[in-house]
């Protein structure tokens, strides 16, 4: 019969299982201070950074998107408030906090066309008109981060994606995979039918009249009954050029203009 350990044997060994933790803790705080000390020398290095090339950050995007990227890697976030040494040295905060004002303005102000959903280009195409007389250019990346600091608003505001378009929403609407998929069979057109979303996603009537009408109801769709096909279109807003829009406006008997009632 094999023998059991003898209480001296059970004691080495509980002190060989200390001997090994202790040793593991000790090399974790070694890398751990390590860590800490090359964090701080890149921050340090960071600071330095932003005080030589503060003038090319505040003017150029492009450097601007750049040093936010070397920020992240270092855990610093120089909009996270307007106040202290970023917003001191840089005025980093100042700039976002306006942008995000300004976006908001816009949001609103075509809020009654597009229902609360509007491309990002066009958004800062808008931004930048807005802004003629600021030395500042703006970027998407710039639109991006100031929008991500408008979430403090609660519901809305937020970016979407749709295919290979990027969406503003501003309004609190809850749009599921449905609503995603009919938006981005739209980008092609600007308007989808019921049996054009029906063939190309394999969907049945009740699954597509049931999101197109939220659609409708939200204020993000249109509809148009004066086609010889028959066929009612559904119009998306945020997908026309600007020189368009007035096409959806205009007052005709063969086109609904209101966003919640589908008769003609």
């Amino acid at each position: 019969m094999r023998r059991r350990p003898g209480i001296g044997g059970l004691q080495t060994a509980a002190a060989t299982r200390d001997q090994y933790r202790l040793l593991g803790e000790n090399v974790a705080k070694v890398r751990t201070d390590l860590m800490k000390e090359q964090l701080a020398t890149f921050r340090s290095q960071l600071e330095e950074f932003a005080r030589k090339h503060k003038n090319d950050i505040r003017k150029n995007p492009t450097f601007r998107a750049q040093f936010h990227e070397m920020c992240a890697k270092v855990g610093v976030d120089p909009l996270a408030s307007n106040k202290g040494f970023w917003a001191e040295l840089l005025g980093i905060g100042d700039f976002y906090y306006e942008l995000g004002i300004q976006i908001v303005e816009i949001c609103l102000a075509t809020r009654s066309h597009n229902g609360g959903l509007i491309n990002l280009e066009e958004l800062c195409t808008l931004l930048r008109q807005k802004r003629r007389s600021d030395r500042e250019a703006v970027s998407e990346d710039d639109c991006l981060r100031a929008i991500s600091k408008l979430k403090i608003l609660g519901s809305g505001f937020e970016v979407i994606s749709v295919g290979k378009r990027k969406l503003v929403r501003s309004v609190p609407t809850e749009l599921n995979k449905d609503h995603n998929a009919i938006l981005e069979l739209a980008q092609a057109r600007g308007f989808v039918t019921v049996d054009e979303v029906e063939r190309q996603l394999l969907w049945g009537s009740g699954r597509t009249i049931d999101a197109l009408d939220t659609l409708l109801e939200e204020g993000l769709a249109m509809i148009d009954d004066g086609h010889r096909d028959g066929k009612r279109r559904y119009w998306f807003l945020v997908y026309l050029p600007s020189h368009q829009e007035g096409l959806m406006y205009r007052v005709s008997s063969s086109f609904c203009i209101s966003c919640t009632n589908h008769e003609v």
